[in-house]
């Protein structure tokens, strides 16, 4: 039974690789657009390792490629030969969407450029994401979320405390934050060619969106704001926002206002701080952080989080538990959500994470397997008009590999 969603019917040429243009495919795809990833010879999308490479957590299972890749069909095509671009010709006649993430210059020459391609295709929606733009000094460096989106903009000095160096981000988050902007390019282009015809050119790049989630402090910087400073737990600028632990060893985030400070008192079991004259405005709080904390830290302290919890709930207090990935993993609120689902067809696998987009009364498509490598080469093929002879042809010339379906991905 085909599910029926927003983009049923949409046809989608992922030529992309690690992470964010695949994860906006599969988004596209997420919503019934039927997607065709093209790989390379030998060991295709390196994003088929990053399950096996540390940090990455070890499992049996590519739990990372099923992410990024699940519910699309796959091929492996050599660009560089004639006969490559002889079917990424036929692909793009085909497609409504193209996406890749290929540098200038070697996009041009796999004849992925959008000169080349919307030639083809006058009404495809092109949509690139690169590492530090179009131009500019940098254009034509290779970029990672950990460098591009994390690095470059700010963010990474940012999240970490006073005295503490640089630490590693947890990898790919970049890319699937920067998949949505991509995403959302997309969409934004399919509404214009709905209303013109027309199909265009659209993209973004890890910089704009790691600058995009530090844009308040570097909003700041444009407006030659003041800053703090790097955060210090024991007196932050502000000790409303700030993370407290509790007896048991539990973290939780405290994330209050001023407003609140009323109900704080009584959570904490002080409410005679209301007529203390250092906390009675928010410059008091800051002058004053060092002495605020320590006191939050001892009450705090002295309970366990369950405690704390029915405390801060019943004053309507804004917290969090500070939770690893192994608890989250088993939240009860992510699959009464959506935010995990089950995955069909992977050994050890039953769960993934959904995409973030949702359309109320929409149904997404369930999620399913991603693609072994050029598993649906000589299918699809056939499915773009090459017969028998030509399949062949196309195998003799190197185009595509000896076998369709080389190595199964796990």
């Amino acid at each position: 039974m085909t599910t029926e969603s927003v983009f049923t019917g949409l046809k989608v040429l992922d030529a992309s690789s690690f992470i964010a243009g695949p994860a906006a495919a599969t988004m596209l795809g997420d919503f019934g657009a039927e997607v065709i990833k093209v790989e390379p010879p030998g060991p295709g999308d390196p994003q088929r390792r990053l399950s096996y490479l540390p940090p990455s957590p070890r499992a049996e299972a590519n739990y990372s490629w099923h992410l990024a890749n699940r519910n699309k069909r796959g091929m492996v095509i050599d660009l560089k030969s004639p006969g490559g671009t002889k079917i990424l010709k036929r692909l793009v006649e085909w497609a409504d969407v193209v996406i890749t993430n290929f540098p200038h210059g070697t996009r041009e020459k796999l004849h992925l450029g959008y000169e080349e391609v919307s030639a083809w295709n006058p009404r495809v929606v092109y949509a690139d994401i690169t590492g530090f733009g179009d131009a500019g000094p940098d254009a034509a460096l290779p970029g990672f979320d950990v460098t591009a989106y994390w690095s470059r903009s700010g963010l990474l000095a940012s999240t970490r405390d006073a005295g503490a160096p640089p630490t590693v981000p947890v990898w790919g988050s970049g890319d699937y934050m920067s998949a949505i902007a991509v995403y959302a390019a997309v969409v934004t282009a399919l509404y214009h060619r709905e209303r013109t015809g027309q199909g265009t050119s659209v993209g973004t790049s890890l910089l704009a969106a790691g600058v995009w989630s530090t844009a308040t402090l570097v909003a700041g910087a444009l407006a030659g704001g003041a800053f703090f400073g790097l955060h210090d737990r024991t007196a932050p600028s502000n000790p409303l926002v700030n993370p407290y632990r509790c007896a048991d060893d539990e973290w939780f985030m405290l994330v209050t206002t001023p407003a609140y400070w009323p109900a704080l008192t009584r959570a904490v079991g002080h409410p005679e701080l209301l007529e203390d004259a250092r906390f009675r405005d928010v410059e008091g709080f800051i002058r004053n952080s060092a002495a605020l904390t320590g006191l939050l830290d001892t009450e705090f302290r002295s309970r366990p989080f369950a405690y704390w919890k029915d405390v801060l709930d019943r004053e309507r207090i804004t917290y969090s538990l500070i939770q690893t990935p192994q608890e989250t993993a088993e939240d009860p609120q992510l699959p009464a959500n959506g935010i995990v689902v089950p995955l069909e067809g992977v050994p050890g696998l039953d769960r993934t994470v959904n995409s973030p987009v949702n359309v109320r009364g929409v149904p997404k498509v369930p999620a399913k397997r991603g693609p072994d490598l050029g598993e649906h080469t000589d299918e699809i093929l056939a499915e773009l008009g090459f017969d028998t002879a030509e399949i062949a042809e196309l195998r003799t010339q190197g185009a595509i590999p000896g076998a369709s379906g080389t190595e199964p991905t796990r």
